[in-house]
Order: C-alpha cells, then sequence, then structure tokens
C-alpha cells in the first residue's frame, strides 16, 4: 500500500476511537527494531505503549464461518472463485497462515455471526476456501474496528482502490449505494470524504446507472470499464438511443447465454461495446429508415425480404425465380429472424 493511502488509513482508523493519527504497529515495530533490541529499548517501547502514545492493536484468530462480509463492500462475494484468489491460496500456504489481518467490526444480535468484515474480503473466501479443502486448522485473522457505517465505507473504498479485481462497475455501483446512505445524494461531500475528483465521481456514478439489460450483454460485470462504461451512460441519456441499445443488449446476452451453454468463448467486450455504440445506426438505413432484411442467392437473386414489421408480427416476402430450394428458403428465415432480434425488433415479448 502507497505510503499516502497507508497515512489515510491509520488517521481513518484513529478518528474512530477519537485518537489523533498514530504511527501503525508496523512502523512501530520496525522503528524499534532499528534501535536494537537492548533491554532499554524494549522497556521504552513499553512505557510509549503504557502511555498511549502508541496504539496496540489486538489480532483475533477466528473461525471465518463466525463472520460475515458487510454488504456495504464493492467486492461481490459471490463471484470470488479459487481461479480469482489463487495467487492468494498459495501464499496463504507458502506463508504457512494469513499474515495481513483483515479489518472487522464487531455486531450484535446476529446468533450466527460475531463479527463483519470490512476490508479483506478475498481474505475471508481464502480462509474459507482453505478450511474446506484440506487446510482444517487455517484460522481467519483479523483486528476490530469501531467504525460506523460511513467510516466502514471510507475504509472499504480505500483498500478496494488498489485492488485490480475489483472493476470499475463494481466501484460505481458501490459508489451509487452510498451516495444516497451515507451522503444525502451530495455528490460534492461525498468526493470530499473520499478525496476523489468531483468530475470523476460523477462519471462514476453515471456509469453505475446503467441499466441491468446493458450490463447483461457483457460476459461479466468486470467487462465494464468506467471509459467505455460512461461512453454507453452517455449513449443511454439520448431517447432515440436508448431502446435500440437495449434492444441489442438484450439480443447480446442471449448469444452469451447460447456461448456458455456450448461451452463457447464469450463474445470479446470490444465487440459487445461496438455493436452496443452503433445500436442504432444498425437499425436505421442511409435515409434514416429502418433497414429493412433481405436475403439474396448465391446467383444473386433476392430470396426473401422482410416488409414491415410492427406489433401485430412481421410481413415477410419470399421471392419467385431465386432459384433456392427449401434448406436455403429456411436459412434465410433464420436469418431475418436473427436480424429482427439483434436490432430489437424480435417476436419474443
Amino acid at each position: 500500500m502507497a505510503r499516502k493511502q497507508s497515512d489515510y488509513l491509520a488517521a481513518l482508523l484513529a478518528e474512530e476511537e477519537g485518537d489523533a493519527p498514530s504511527p501503525t504497529p508496523v512502523r512501530e515495530a520496525v522503528a524499534e527494531r532499528s534501535r536494537g533490541t537492548t533491554l532499554l529499548g524494549r522497556e521504552s517501547a513499553l512505557a510509549r505503549v503504557a502511555s498511549g502514545e502508541v496504539r496496540q492493536v489486538t489480532q483475533l484468530l477466528l473461525d471465518p464461518a463466525r463472520v460475515k462480509i458487510w454488504p456495504g463492500n464493492a467486492r461481490n462475494y459471490d463471484l470470488l472463485t479459487e481461479a480469482h484468489c489463487r495467487e492468494l491460496i498459495d501464499s496463504i500456504i507458502a506463508e504457512g497462515g494469513q499474515k495481513v489481518p483483515a479489518v472487522v467490526r464487531r455486531i450484535e444480535g446476529d446468533p450466527d455471526h460475531d463479527y463483519e468484515v470490512i476490508a479483506g474480503t478475498r481474505r475471508h473466501w481464502s480462509i474459507s476456501w482453505l478450511r474446506a479443502n484440506s487446510y482444517p486448522d487455517m484460522v481467519f485473522v483479523a483486528q476490530v474496528a469501531q467504525l460506523d457505517d460511513e467510516a466502514a465505507f471510507r475504509l472499504a473504498d480505500l483498500e478496494n482502490r488498489a485492488r485490480a479485481d475489483v472493476s470499475d462497475f463494481e466501484r460505481a455501483r458501490n459508489y451509487l449505494a452510498a451516495l444516497t446512505t451515507h451522503y444525502g445524494n451530495h455528490q460534492t461531500r461525498m468526493a470530499e470524504r473520499l478525496k476523489l475528483s468531483k468530475g470523476w465521481l460523477s462519471k462514476m456514478l453515471k456509469v453505475a446507472a446503467l441499466p441491468d439489460e446493458v450490463v447483461g450483454a457483457f460476459a461479466s460485470p468486470h467487462e465494464v470499464q468506467l471509459k467505455p462504461g460512461y461512453a454507453l451512460a452517455q449513449a443511454m441519456q439520448d431517447p432515440m438511443e436508448a431502446p435500440a441499445i437495449i434492444g441489442v443488449a438484450q439480443y447480446i446476452a442471449r448469444q452469451q447465454a447460447e456461448r456458455r451453454e456450448d461451452g463457447k468463448p464469450p463474445i470479446p467486450a470490444n465487440e459487445v461495446l461496438h455493436r452496443l455504440l452503433t445500436a442504432r445506426k444498425m437499425m436505421l438505413g442511409e435515409d434514416g429508415e429502418p433497414q429493412r432484411y433481405s436475403y439474396h442467392s448465391r446467383y444473386g437473386r433476392p430470396v426473401l425480404s422482410v416488409q414491415s414489421v410492427n406489433r401485430q408480427g412481421v410481413t415477410v416476402r419470399l421471392h419467385a425465380g431465386s432459384g433456392a430450394d427449401v434448406e436455403e428458403i429456411v436459412k434465410a428465415l433464420r436469418g431475418a429472424l436473427a436480424h429482427l432480434e439483434q436490432t430489437g425488433r424480435g417476436l419474443q415479448p
């Protein structure tokens, strides 16, 4: 963690306990070792702890089953997998246990849990996985902090900023929820408390407002990054663009589902983005009228064309003298139906 983030974290933990920001235990330990391990040095360190100059932090060894995840964290616990946590799992095994403690908060009135994780969701998942997979003695290492919900949100956000596996979209949705819950819908106040640029926060909140239908077109929410997501959010503000984007997104989502079922790779994010941003153009011809589908045989003769599309249905014309057999005509009809779905004018409700 960078020095600036480390200082901010120390201040955040200290302010909830009514103390002035103090050096972290790790820094104090390093400083004491640099002075030597003499008896005088140890007595000096103990005296500083007793005087309150150095704040002691108690680490607990917990059963992860008795610890739940605080819902205010951006990370989606349900999306974590062994693959996502493999590097951390290997590190814990190599080091004989979890070395970096999580931050938890004590909870009351829950018979199944004693604490909730504010920062350290991946550590909790990894220890839980290890206990269920040949390492039953692994314990969840945590330190307890007294934090209200807003301070807990800031602490969790600080940790997530440095995590590449927390997607922009997850953070954006987390910010949108926090804007109402913790900051009374005041973006300026939220930006000041989180020490963020107001412009950057505004973009994140716009990305968070993307409809689920649009997000569902991507193979995973992790693929919705800030820059392209903001371009989509801007396009969705156009009343002429939005219906086309949603229609194409729903079609792509069905394609993604079919690919998953067939064991095929998903449609890449850049292709999904291009299709969504050009959705209305794809639906309209050069004259601005809805683009009509037509299919021609290998001889260049028209086989099938869509004449009209309305609420009552679709009118299709089969052209005589095309030279197409039944199999090719069926192929043309399937292509027409796929085109209508892709442009948001399919027969499905």
